[in-house]
């Protein structure tokens, strides 16, 4: 019992008559009423009862006719989704992420992407770590994951789509901010707004300044880098934050952004499971995202 087979018995039942099937589909009377033969050899049962102008299905073969219409109903149905999937039309795309991270470096690609695929359900779920936005991605739960790269991680494909200088975040009256640039050994006395201890960009900022031989001294910590902006902003404390897209041009409002060129950057980018076995649609989001950089 094949597809076809189905298809051509539904098609006969329909049609009440082999000949016309037969002609709808190119072939002769005789491969049809094979296509019939054949189920009803599996099943057991006449299917099809002959009348003077054409044919109409038994009882048991009324049954048949019934659930296979379903069964291919469904089954198009199902490839029709299939094709969409793979044309990248529709599906769901599920990234890890926060408000901080859609602001910065996803705003235009959202928009982008959505005008390309407006068929493509967009999920975006807030994970509180690294090591949780890892699991999800190995448990399947997750599509993609923006995150700080960091050490490689089993099972995690990492790619880094850009690289950010770090910038010293002062007001604008304080005594740093007419400075074109740092060198982090200045800051070695100044007290800074300090990064998530536990997060991958605190760590890469420790190894970037250990790797010049300077500690900076700090004030408690925030949990995102807007808010060591605003804490910046208000006068609150100094903070070394990276260059995210949509800082506020140098010389704009009260806030300064002082470059310290003598820091290794830090890279941000995507981590998945397998980049050959994301999705179509999911693809797509990635790399909008990444030309939109």
């Amino acid at each position: 019992m094949t597809l076809d087979d189905l298809r051509v018995y539904v098609a006969v039942c329909r049609a009440g008559n082999l000949s016309s099937v037969a002609r709808d589909l190119g072939c002769t009377q005789s491969a049809v009423s094979q296509h019939v033969k054949r189920l009803e050899r599996e099943t057991g049962v006449a299917l099809l009862e002959r009348q003077p102008r054409g044919v109409v299905p038994t009882r048991a073969g009324r049954i048949l006719e019934a659930a296979a219409a379903e069964g291919i109903s469904g089954l198009d149905l199902a490839l029709r989704q299939l094709r969409d999937l793979v044309d990248g039309h529709s599906g769901h795309v599920r990234v890890a992420t926060g408000a901080t991270t859609i602001r910065h470096f996803m705003s235009d690609a959202v928009v982008t992407f959505r005008r390309r695929h407006p068929s493509v359900n967009l999920e975006f779920r807030t994970v509180s770590s690294g090591r949780g936005s890892f699991d999800a991605l190995t448990d399947g739960t997750l599509d993609l994951a923006w995150i700080t790269i960091g050490p490689p991680v089993r099972g995690i494909e990492q790619r880094t789509v850009a690289e950010l200088p770090w910038l010293l975040a002062v007001r604008a009256d304080d005594p740093l901010a007419a400075r074109p640039h740092l060198d982090p050994a200045e800051l070695a006395d100044v007290r800074l707004i300090r990064l998530p201890p536990n997060s991958t960009s605190a760590a890469h900022l420790e190894a970037a300044c250990a790797a010049r031989g300077v500690r900076f001294a700090y004030e408690p910590s925030v949990a995102d880098w807007d808010t060591a902006l605003l804490l910046a902003e208000l006068g609150a404390g100094r903070a070394v934050v990276p260059a995210v897209p949509g800082l506020p041009v140098p010389g704009d409002g009260p806030l300064r952004l002082v470059p310290l060129p003598g820091l290794r950057p830090l890279p941000v980018g995507w981590a998945v499971r397998r980049w050959d076995a994301l999705s179509p649609p999911a693809r797509a989001f990635a790399d909008t995202v990444t030309a939109s950089r």
